[in-house]
């Protein structure tokens, strides 16, 4: 159990049975009155913030949070198919609203990491840097770099996003899965 106080940003509780992340704290005395921690909390399976001010007395139970890698299979009519990593035949569906802006890199047969909660899983995380390949790129026209030397391509997930010029149809490039944006061509064809 967590003391009122030790509730702090970035730590996981159990809030009226439910998992929230806290999102910030703060710890005062308002003149003669015992001190608050005033939070924000995060709920982990609904996404809804609420504001909550713990007092002195109150405690709030740590949950425990399970992380674990599985492997991406494929998705169809909004469903997507995870299999554990290393047992193929355990086979579940995660919603599109969990998976979330995860899906516009998600590839078939990638390792992703899933936190749960009590066996319900909340969160989908690819890791930071993936590698795709380009499906269709624009040519690259002599005298071009008037808009930044940059083009939109589409890459093998169906996602597109900016990449340099000289990046081309059948080049692996590698992306920053947090932000969307082109790192580097690892190699061309």
């Amino acid at each position: 159990m967590l003391e009122y106080n030790e509730i702090t940003v970035r730590k996981y509780i159990v809030f009226e049975g439910e998992p929230y992340e806290v999102l910030s704290s703060h710890v005062f005395r308002k003149q003669m009155r015992k001190p608050v921690n005033a939070t924000k909390l995060k709920n982990l399976i609904s996404g809804r913030v609420v504001e909550y001010s713990f007092g002195a007395q109150e405690k709030a139970a740590e949950a425990e949070i399970e992380s674990r890698k599985v492997k991406y299979l494929y998705n169809s009519r909004g469903e997507w198919w995870f299999s554990e990593e290393n047992d193929p035949s355990k086979r579940f569906k995660i919603d599109d609203a969990i998976i979330g802006d995860a899906k516009r890199f998600l590839k078939a047969n990638s390792l992703v990491s899933v936190d749960m909660f009590e066996e319900n899983i909340f969160k989908v995380a690819l890791p930071i840097k993936v590698e795709l390949k380009v499906t269709d790129a624009p040519p690259a026209v002599k005298g071009d770099t008037a808009k930044g030397g940059n083009k939109v391509v589409t890459l093998e997930t169906g996602a597109t996003i900016n990449a340099p010029i000289f990046v081309s149809e059948g080049d692996i490039v590698r992306i920053n899965t947090e932000t969307g944006d082109y790192v580097e061509r690892v190699s061309n064809k």
